[in-house]
């Protein structure tokens, strides 16, 4: 059974839907949710599952090697093979990637390598593009770069905004990272693609 910890910055909503796909069986399960922000809604909604959970204000370390270094010790103690972004809003350092290479992934909303980076929705419409989605991916430490593990597809509609075509990936992402991460967890790289 592997182990998986979950790091996040918001209110979780593809933190939830790994954690409740990881049951029955499924080849993993959750150890810790993990956040930069105490604040973060999703901490207490991990809390409710049964999920242990820290959280580290990343705003009162004096540099991002401080904050990470803290970090990796919770990670480290909760005992993970595979370290799941999800939502998790802070840019990692090439120490820190390099010591969870190879298991640690990440969800992004566009289908890279198409816009990596920020305001990947406004950036598709203002493309005139006729499709969105979202990616999982390894984690580099080249941003949003790492070998493809899974895509999700939709149409661009007539009439889209950044928020309606946001809210649509969204719905797409909770269906494809724990898709990716049963069979990564289960040793089968072969990507997941979602129409």
């Amino acid at each position: 059974m592997k182990r998986v910890a979950i790091l996040i910055s918001g209110g979780g909503s593809n933190m939830l839907a790994l954690v409740r796909d990881m049951a029955g069986d499924h080849p993993a399960r959750p150890v810790l949710v993990a956040s930069n922000d105490p604040a973060a809604g999703g901490l207490a909604k991990a809390a409710a599952l049964g999920v242990p959970t820290t959280a580290l204000d990343h705003r009162a370390y004096p540099d991002r090697e401080a904050f990470e270094a803290d970090l990796a010790r919770q990670i480290d103690a909760a005992r993970p093979d595979i370290i799941c972004l999800a939502g998790f809003m802070r840019i990692l350092t090439p120490g820190f990637i390099r010591r969870y290479e190879g298991r640690m992934l990440n969800i992004h909303p566009s289908l890279l390598p198409k816009y990596p980076g920020l305001h990947t929705h406004a950036r598709a419409l203002a493309a005139g593009d006729s499709e969105a989605g979202c990616t999982v991916h390894e984690v580099t430490a080249d941003l949003d770069a790492g070998p493809i593990l899974g895509q999700a597809r939709l149409p661009v509609l007539p009439g889209d905004t950044e928020d309606s075509l946001a809210a649509r990936i969204l719905t797409m992402e909770h269906q494809l990272y724990p898709a990716v991460l049963r069979r990564f967890a289960a040793g089968d790289r072969t990507p997941v693609l979602l129409p």
